[in-house]
């Protein structure tokens, strides 16, 4: 868990349906600000890609382009906030916002902090490494991840979950090399840059479902778009 922690979300849960697609809807129209065109913009590219992997609704992805874009009337602003602290049992932790009012923000990740303990700008993320993060899975038995990740250019791998492969880069190798890992045997099921914990910290059972419930906790906030922690598996 020292990449991107995540939490398991039953398909057939509306609710949690919804937070995903509203997470998404804001990465889009974030990364549109930057032009509409997905072929001439990596980062709305990438967002667009993860809305269709997650069945969000055609009418809906387009209308986030549009309302990132400044195309349409009503107009929405997001401020991106991190913050940094520790999870209960001093797991780092790192919290990216995307939100529309930051003092909101500010106040709901104070609370949800109580349990842990909120820190400055570099308390922990000085022992993280910011990269892009490839998830793909082999086409075939043959395809082999450590000719895939030299051959297109990622700098580091590991096994991810269900047979995948987590293929690590430089942030701006990252739209290279998923565009690449097709060409070795992989499709790519996701790509985002993110935060990969140096030293990920080892838990005992009953620790661990503690920091777990911290964390969905924080994940489970609106403004909260991604979380990141320093969690050993």
């Amino acid at each position: 868990m020292g990449a991107q922690w995540k939490t398991k979300i039953k398909a057939e849960v509306a609710a949690a349906k919804g937070r995903i697609f509203t997470k998404l809807a804001k990465e889009i129209m974030v990364a549109a600000r930057n032009g509409a065109d997905p072929s001439m913009n990596p980062r709305l590219r990438l967002a667009v890609d993860q809305a269709k992997k997650a069945s969000m609704p055609k009418d809906t992805l387009e209308r986030a382009i549009k309302k990132g874009a400044g195309l349409l009337d009503e107009g929405v602003s997001y401020e991106k906030l991190t913050y940094e602290g520790f999870a209960p049992h001093r797991v780092p932790v790192i919290v990216e916002c995307l939100t529309d009012n930051a003092n909101r923000t500010a106040t709901n990740i104070r609370i949800l902090f109580r349990k842990g303990q909120l820190g400055n700008t570099g308390s922990v993320s000085w022992d993280f490494d910011y990269l892009g993060m490839i998830e793909a899975t082999p086409n075939s038995a043959d395809a082999d991840p450590d000719v895939a990740a030299i051959e297109a250019g990622a700098q580091d791998l590991e096994p991810g979950e269900d047979g995948a492969t987590l293929f690590y880069t430089d942030p701006t190798d990252m739209d290279a090399v998923q565009r690449a890992l097709p060409e070795h045997g992989f499709t790519v099921q996701s790509a985002q840059l993110g935060w990969r914990a140096k030293n990920p910290v080892s838990i005992g059972d009953a620790e661990r479902a503690e920091v777990e419930a911290f964390l969905e906790a924080i994940d489970a906030d609106d403004d909260v778009q991604n979380v990141y922690v320093g969690l050993a598996d």
